[in-house]
């Protein structure tokens, strides 16, 4: 007898990366597939990171031999997806002998680059700071350094993207609603979802993933009839942004007494964002900040290393992100794998919870969640995500730099600056935004500085943007380059102008 609830395969509760990459991978797989956020796409952990697809060098020092190769792996399949937020990058650690031998990292720096195949980045070399363009910017004490190589992603729009190709194989994506409440019914779960407005909505799956990282368990132990069997520890990860440090591309990565690293990383072209810290957190999951001696750590760790002297003063941003991580209380936060574990309670419908997990491995993550459902679920377990692009990622050889170069001949009559932010924002998707528009003045309105109406409709349309928040600092990082009332001016003219239905996002 037919109930009324929308019914699914799959229902995906949490859309940070590692909800929407399992989203993503049902739905390509042919499986109806619903995914629910109750906030906005990206909104906490996974636009917090340090911004960087990356094999772990330091998790070599804990042997976890393991991740390292899957992150490497992974890091090779990314890079070629989404060519347009996923960069190469090359990495500076400046030797300090009191801390770890030279033996040692060139030792950690071998197995870094044999674990698992390069077809993108170079190997990496001892380098001579005294003539390298590196080493101008650091104390002169350090003369001697390594250079190796990673890539940096937008980690929001990462997010988004895969959201997006998720709906474009028949998913559905619901941003601001949370799900309530699961319940069994013999063979399926019942869910009640709550919209923003209030309204509640019904749907049936055969089967629920929980991706709602730091929520994990408190989800389990307040929406469903299944107690958490794991309680994740909450780490604290912040980060800081201070006016740009140096004159080149490189990144570095720099060693602290206490074994952290932490790195300073060129940002938004005029920035240096230099992170990360680790410490426990027991407040408020949705509200995390950094902590003054947070930012003291991150400013004394660069001034340890470069000759500019940094003081509170040049913050000029700070944001703060939830890792959760499945380690017995007693172990040091930074020794504490950042691999994935699946628990799957399934006497009778599946419900799958993701503790742990990075940015680098969410594609991975997802697949092996869509495999361990499959194989209860009678599934098809037919993989494709490995050889798959992002929306906008299908550019000429993966190259980057010459698609920027062509879209440049393309629109000669706007402005290079602003070709170069959309390409590397949007890929190969910018004709859509752009449409027949020759002029900056063809863009509509610019609402704020560099930031067209066009473009705010589009987010709308095809990103599930809503708030100048969702605009500035997940979609865009505009936030950093205009005034300090931007948003409020934004939210103002958002308000002004509701989003029609034609602008409602596209279901493919």
């Amino acid at each position: 007898m037919d109930d009324g609830r929308s019914k699914y395969d799959l229902l995906v509760v949490g859309g940070g990366v590692n909800g929407a990459g399992v989203a993503r991978d049902a739905a390509g797989r042919g499986l109806r597939t619903l995914l629910c956020e109750q906030h906005d796409l990206a909104a906490h952990t996974s636009s917090a990171s340090t911004k960087l697809i990356h094999g772990g060098l330091r998790y070599l020092e804990f042997y976890d031999f393991r991740l390292v190769r899957k992150s490497l792996r992974e890091r090779e399949i990314i890079l070629e997806s989404a060519p347009h937020i996923v960069r190469p990058m090359r990495f500076v650690l400046p030797h300090d002998a009191h801390l770890r031998p030279a033996w040692m990292i060139r030792a950690g720096l071998f197995l870094y680059d044999h674990l698992a195949r390069r077809r993108r980045l170079p190997g990496s070399e001892g380098i001579n700071l005294r003539r390298h363009p590196a080493g101008a910017p650091l104390a002169p004490r350090y003369t001697k350094g390594f250079v190796y190589s990673d890539a940096w992603v937008d980690d929001a729009r990462l997010v988004v993207l895969t959201a997006m190709d998720a709906r474009a194989h028949g998913a559905r994506i619901l941003t601001r609603t949370r799900c309530t409440r699961l319940e069994r019914d013999d063979n399926r779960w019942l869910a009640t979802l709550l919209r923003a407005d209030g309204s509640e909505m019904h749907v049936e799956a055969s089967a629920v993933v929980n991706a709602t990282g730091p929520w994990v368990d408190r989800f389990l132990d307040s929406s469903t009839p299944i107690p958490a069997r794991r309680h994740p520890r909450i780490v604290k990860g912040s980060h800081i942004v201070v006016p740009r440090l140096f004159d080149h591309d490189f990144a570095y990565i720099f060693q602290a007494p206490d074994r952290r690293i932490v790195f300073a990383i060129p940002y938004e072209h005029e920035y240096t964002l230099i992170g990360t810290t680790e410490r426990d957190y027991k407040d408020d999951l949705a509200t995390p900040a950094i902590e003054t001696p947070e930012v003291d750590y991150l400013l004394a760790m660069a001034n340890r290393y470069f000759q500019r002297e940094l003081a509170r003063s040049d913050v000029r941003w700070s944001f703060a992100g939830l890792r959760p991580l499945l380690a017995d209380p007693a172990d040091v936060a930074t020794s504490v794998t950042r691999d994935y574990v699946l628990d799957v309670e399934d006497h009778g419908p599946p419900l799958l919870s993701i503790y742990g997990g990075k940015l680098t491995t969410y594609r991975r993550l997802s697949e092996d969640v869509i495999d361990k459902l499959a194989a209860r679920l009678g599934w098809s377990r037919k993989q494709w995500t490995a050889a798959a692009t992002l929306p906008g990622g299908d550019m000429k050889g993966a190259d980057f730099g010459a698609f920027r170069d062509e879209l440049r001949k393309a629109y000669p009559r706007l402005p290079a600056t602003l070709l170069d932010r959309l390409a590397a924002a949007y890929g190969t998707r910018v004709d859509r935004l752009l449409g027949v528009a020759r002029s900056t003045q063809e863009l509509g309105e610019e609402v704020l500085p560099g930031l067209h109406q066009r473009e705010i409709e589009y987010l709308r349309s095809d990103e599930w943007a809503v708030t100048a928040e969702d605009i500035l600092y997940r979609r865009s990082k505009l936030a950093l380059h205009l005034p300090a009332d931007a948003a409020a001016r934004l939210d103002d003219w958002l308000a002004r102008h509701p989003r029609s239905d034609s602008s409602r996002p596209a279901l493919v």
